[in-house]
């Protein structure tokens, strides 16, 4: 049996897949630091057990590993994290040094603010070197004599030092507070409107859990950065120089000795510091993924239910998480290390000064008062010095968020107005395509040689199998992206030489999937016009066919909708949409046809309202019903991102072996079979 059990224990090893280790020492070795040792804890903290599956075979524990083999290493970008989608990057200390001198730039109208706080440092650094003198003095002349009277001035005059001292102290920290305050404020808002404007393939990219991650955490992590690499430092390396200067002056033998192995211990940590970056901004990333998930698995929360998917989706966030937790692990162990070594060098330190420091005294060369300062001093040094070293680990997190958040702000915004872009016309005469090439990637053209001229008022109904171009060409008549070749033109004027802002005012949207705010019906239905009265509302939606379902709510226009519309019907949803559209009142209507299939009484009632919407207006329709094809003024038939018919519906039905009159035919004959007609012919889908 012993040997048969160790047969299989050779052969599970043999089949386990090697996880990768061996690069870790080349990257220690390109710092001359050797690696650190890892506890046990942070490779073995028990995980979630899984069942077997792709997600769960990848586990913490590996992902873990192979972190610390490929990534754990200064300047590694993840793929994920390139917004061009481009191969892992290196963040080199050109770029990086390009950050610091944006945000130093962005930090200009605060710079008397940071001054005043540092003023303030200065002061109480400055004011909290009397004691230790103070102190020297009562031991080695005040007590010797027995002088009452001057102890008492003494320790009522070090006691308003230390009132004046802590005053200086809650100042600073206050205005500090109130500083980076408003650094968030700006920040935050900064990057809020620029993602606005980022064009629409980036923001897929991004996902809504990296977005709110970076609005959220990086921004918080980077409002800090002020404080920890320039207020701080600057304070304590003031603070370092008076203690350093003064622990001289009483005893130049004992500060050689007592600082001896301080700048062994500070280069130490200073390489260990550099190690923690990439754990931190490797742990954001994750979180990140993890927010986008979140969020995609509650917004899906019916699918998830529908197929059983409950306990997996859970499996997956505590793996997710637990990959986290081993990296937060390792960075906690580093700042241990760090901690320790201040923690050996401080009693160390203080016997050093205990032991040489008698020696001296029973020798004569210094005082009983001389030591106690000399010790004072010591700590003042060594606890600015430690702080340096500590706030450079929370710089380290703060670069991390740093490069995230302008790795964003870098990022060229969608479609910025030409040179002399002028307003738009508010009335449209023509829309033309002239030729027209457009691919979402280089490889994967979309539309090809596009030509197409609408004259204004008219309804075009765009049909085709998918991926025929048809959300393409609603795309660039909205202007979320320009043509990478040929010209769009707003009455004979290139739309890129209007100005963008003033171009959207012309439009009205209505999508598929009717997409609602989480505010009230009448905040809903006057997005467009935020200035439009209630009586305006109310006109709209009745046009819209939804005030009578809107009033008999309990609340009315002030029913909250919830968010994306879940307390409301499908119908009731796409009636509101079509309000706000009637509200805004376009010249140029993008409609993408809902295809969900209603019930008899909100068909027609939606039918009735899209009849009242398209009413002169010029209007893209992604076609999805007949009937909304039969009475377009122009039917665009697409197949792979060309035009193959153009007309009307009478036109097209005419023509024989004609794609659309294929369609109507076969639809024909499935109503005399008896079959259901579908909503939607296939090639209108």
């Amino acid at each position: 049996m012993g040997g048969r059990g160790a047969c299989r224990a050779a052969a599970r090893r043999e089949a386990r897949p090697p996880v990768a280790r061996r690069a870790r020492a080349p990257v220690f070795a390109s710092r001359r630091i050797q690696p650190p040792v890892i506890p046990d804890i942070v490779r073995h903290v028990g995980e979630p057990r899984g069942d077997g599956s792709v997600s769960d075979r990848y586990s913490s524990k590996r992902r873990f590993e192979h972190f610390r083999a490929h990534e754990w290493r200064p300047g590694f970008v993840s793929p994920d994290e390139d917004l061009q989608g481009q191969p892992p990057l290196r963040h080199d200390r050109a770029k990086r040094r390009g950050y610091v001198r944006e945000f130093a730039a962005f930090l200009r109208p605060f710079y008397r603010a940071f001054a005043g706080t540092i003023a303030l440092g200065l002061a109480a650094a400055v004011l909290s070197l009397v004691l230790p003198r103070a102190t020297m003095y009562i031991v080695d002349v005040v007590l010797p004599h027995g002088d009452w009277r001057v102890l008492h001035l003494l320790g009522a005059g070090l006691l308003l030092v230390i009132i004046v001292h802590q005053s200086f102290d809650l100042a600073r920290w206050w205005y500090l507070a109130k500083l980076n305050a408003r650094i968030v404020f700006r920040l935050r808002r900064r990057l809020y409107d620029h993602l606005l404007r980022l064009p629409l393939h980036k923001l897929y990219n991004l996902k809504t859990g990296g977005i709110t991650s970076r609005l959220s955490g990086d921004i918080d992590s980077v409002s800090g950065l002020p404080h920890l690499a320039v207020v701080s430092p600057a304070i304590s390396a003031a603070k370092v120089l008076l203690t350093l200067a003064i622990l001289l002056w009483i005893n130049w033998q004992m500060s050689i000795a007592a600082l001896l192995l301080t700048p062994l211990l500070v280069a130490l940590n200073l390489g260990y510091m550099r190690r923690i970056r990439p754990i931190y901004r490797s742990m954001r990333r994750d979180r990140s993924d993890i927010d986008g998930r979140v969020v995609e698995t509650f917004g899906g929360i019916r699918v998830v239910r529908a197929f059983g998917r409950e306990k997996t989706e859970a499996r997956r966030y505590a793996i997710d998480h637990h990959a986290v937790i081993r990296k937060g692990l390792l960075a906690e162990w580093l700042e241990v290390l760090i901690g320790s070594g201040w923690g050996f060098l401080i009693p160390l330190t203080a016997l050093t000064i205990v032991w040489l420091g008698g020696t001296l005294v029973l020798l004569g060369e210094t005082t009983v008062g001389g030591i106690i300062a000399f010790q004072m001093y010591l700590m003042m040094l060594l606890t600015p010095l430690s702080n340096i070293i500590r706030t450079y680990g929370e710089t380290q997190r703060g670069l991390a968020a740093l490069e995230r958040v302008f790795d964003l702000l870098r990022e060229p915004i969608d479609l910025p107005d030409r040179p002399g872009a002028r307003e738009a016309a508010q009335a449209v005469e023509t829309f033309e395509f002239e030729n027209v090439s457009f691919a979402y990637r280089p490889d994967q053209p979309v539309l090809r040689s596009f030509s197409l001229r609408v004259e204004g008022g008219m309804t075009v109904a765009l049909v085709g199998p998918s991926g025929a171009g048809k959300t393409t060409v609603t795309n660039l008549v909205a202007r979320f992206y320009d043509p990478d070749a040929g010209v769009i033109r707003l009455n004979g004027v290139d739309l890129r030489d209007i100005q963008l802002r003033s171009y959207r005012r012309l439009l009205g949207l209505v999508q598929q999937d009717v997409f609602l705010f989480d505010g009230t019906v009448a905040e809903n239905i006057a997005y467009a016009r935020p200035d439009a009265t209630r009586a305006q509302i109310e006109d709209a939606a009745r046009r819209a066919n939804a005030h009578e379902f809107i009033i008999g709510f309990p609340d009315g226009y002030d029913t909250i909708v919830g968010e994306r519309g879940v307390r409301l019907s499908g119908g009731q949803a796409q009636r509101i949409s079509i309000a706000r559209a009637l509200l805004a009142d376009p010249r140029i209507l993008i409609l993408d046809e809902a295809t969900s299939n209603l019930d008899s009484e909100s068909e027609q009632l939606i039918q009735a309202s899209l009849r009242e919407l398209l009413a002169n207006r010029t209007t893209f329709v992604i076609a999805h019903r007949l009937s909304t094809v039969v009475n377009a003024d122009l039917i665009v038939v697409m197949e792979a991102g060309r035009i193959v018919e153009l007309g009307t519906h009478e036109l097209l039905l005419a023509a024989a072996n004609g794609r659309y009159r294929e369609m109507v035919l076969r639809q024909q004959r499935a109503l005399e079979l008896g079959a259901p007609a579908p909503e939607s012919p296939a090639w209108l889908t």
